[in-house]
């Protein structure tokens, strides 16, 4: 299958005016045909850079980020470290998509574990039929006097018991509701980062439609204005 060849605008190079760096045509954009807002912020950052300027598509994602963070600022004052990690997401166009659930159960250890394991059978109907079977069988075996009665009414062994185990399941699932509020924790940060992410690149889609609309409805009375000089040219030649 053979390949088109490149036009003479593909294959023509262009002087970065941000950083010096020769780059080709495909590999760069000019000031004019950003959009507004983001093309005032670079005016601004560079006063004396040309109206038609080229640059690069690296250094455009960096003042891209730059102008982002400014707008954000302007709106909501103080940056977080989760505000400043989405817009270095979008300075090196990363995912920020992660797998919060497998990151967490590979980094437990066998004391968390453990919680997790006891507080799930704690807070479950098993343990709630095993442990009054278990506490009826005890004072069937006192009162009948099957084994010499070793815990007499008031079961006050039994209530040593039970006492200890409350004791000891309290921190355990303390340990584990913990956990999971840590997971819930970083799952909102994680949706908070993809949410904020997607907030951004759809506004910027928006400007951009919006730019592009603006310059084909500019381009367009240009044309037209250019088609009306014609034919009064020819009506002019006819007379």
């Amino acid at each position: 299958m053979s390949r088109r060849p490149k036009t003479s605008h593909e294959t023509a190079h262009h002087t970065c005016a941000l950083t010096g760096n020769v780059i080709s045509a495909r590999d760069g954009l000019r000031l004019d045909m950003l959009r507004p807002g983001l093309a005032d912020h670079i005016r601004a950052l560079h006063p004396d850079i040309a109206p038609d300027a080229y640059i690069s598509r690296k250094a455009l994602a960096k003042e891209r980020a730059a102008y982002i963070a400014d707008t954000l600022m302007a709106e909501r004052g103080d940056l977080s470290q989760l505000d400043h990690d989405v817009i270095a997401s979008l300075a090196a166009n990363d995912i920020l998509t992660e797998n919060i659930e497998e990151e967490i159960e590979s980094g437990r250890t066998f004391g968390e574990r453990a919680a997790d394991a006891i507080a799930s059978f704690g807070g479950s109907w098993t343990f709630i039929i095993a442990f009054l079977g278990f506490i009826c069988f005890w004072m069937a075996l006192n009162v009948a006097g099957l084994m010499g009665m070793f815990d007499p009414y008031p079961f006050i062994l039994l209530n040593l018991v039970l006492s200890c185990v409350a004791a000891l399941q309290a921190p355990v699932i303390m340990m584990s509701q913990k956990r999971q509020e840590e997971k819930d924790r970083r799952r909102s940060e994680n949706d908070y980062r993809i949410n904020l992410k997607a907030e951004l690149e759809i506004r910027h889609l928006h400007e951009k439609i919006d730019h592009m609309l603006t310059r084909q409805w500019e381009r367009l009375a240009e044309i037209q204005a250019i088609q009306i000089e014609l034919m009064e040219d020819l009506a002019s030649r006819r007379h």
